[in-house]
């Protein structure tokens, strides 16, 4: 059996917001708010008309199905057996097709490797014990010439001012103790990740978010929130 890179704390954390994860006005408003951005980010590199999407830490789904909704065949992995089942149910209002599974990115690389024409992996790898086997498992599900898309928070005191400070504790959009500053990545560190796991970075941009008015777009400061794509040469 594969182990899986989990925290068990951060699994019951995200759990415990399944119920409320299609609330746009709930815990997960800013995933809400941040999702069009993200989806607009990969539809301007990758043709999602029936490509073959890994979406891996999907929570509830809510970029799963914009994909899905473009034309890809989407997979969604997440190892929160509550988020799955929401994600699941939700299929039943949208009426939209996903592969939903309670599986974990080594299980994934190792059934299905060099499958997918893109693999997305947003706000998770800040969450993992080992950033760089993620990397890895996500990497050895691209097809040559595939390309990986991310998103993060930097490492950075203005990030610790903003994701942490001012999201959990002043406007108390997430719940305190969602993100540890010590687990950010810089995009250096990143991107030497991906670099040791045969991929070429591509572009970084910065993800703006303003909570007062829920608007989200990129920007060219990498200082808080930032998405990037890489591809695997062929």
């Amino acid at each position: 059996m594969i182990a899986a890179n989990v925290s068990p704390e951060e699994i019951a954390r995200f759990d415990s917001l399944a119920a409320r994860w299609w609330d746009p006005d709930g815990e997960s408003r800013p995933l809400h708010d941040l999702n069009p951005v993200r989806a607009a980010y990969i539809a301007a590199r990758v043709d999602l008309r029936a490509a073959k999407v890994a979406d891996v830490g999907c929570g509830g789904g809510l970029l799963s199905e914009t994909l899905a909704r473009a034309g890809a065949k989407v997979t969604g992995i997440d190892l929160g057996g509550k988020v799955i089942e929401v994600a699941k149910l939700h299929l039943h209002e949208s009426g939209l097709s996903v592969d939903y599974r309670v599986q974990s990115s080594a299980a994934l690389a190792a059934a299905e490797p060099e499958s997918f024409d893109a693999v997305c992996c947003m706000e998770l790898i800040e969450h993992v014990p080992d950033p760089a086997a993620l990397v890895n498992d996500l990497a050895a599900m691209l097809k040559p010439g595939a390309r990986l898309f991310m998103s993060t928070i930097n490492r950075t005191p203005a990030a610790f001012g903003a994701a942490i400070v001012g999201a959990e504790y002043v406007m108390r959009m997430l719940p305190r103790g969602t993100h540890h500053y010590a687990q950010f990545l810089k995009p250096s560190e990143l991107s030497r990740l991906l670099r040791h796991a045969g991929l070429e970075l591509e572009d970084v941009s910065g993800l703006a978010y303003n909570p007062l008015n829920r608007k989200a777009w990129l920007s060219r400061i990498t200082a808080v929130n930032y998405v990037l794509s890489a591809y695997k040469p062929t």
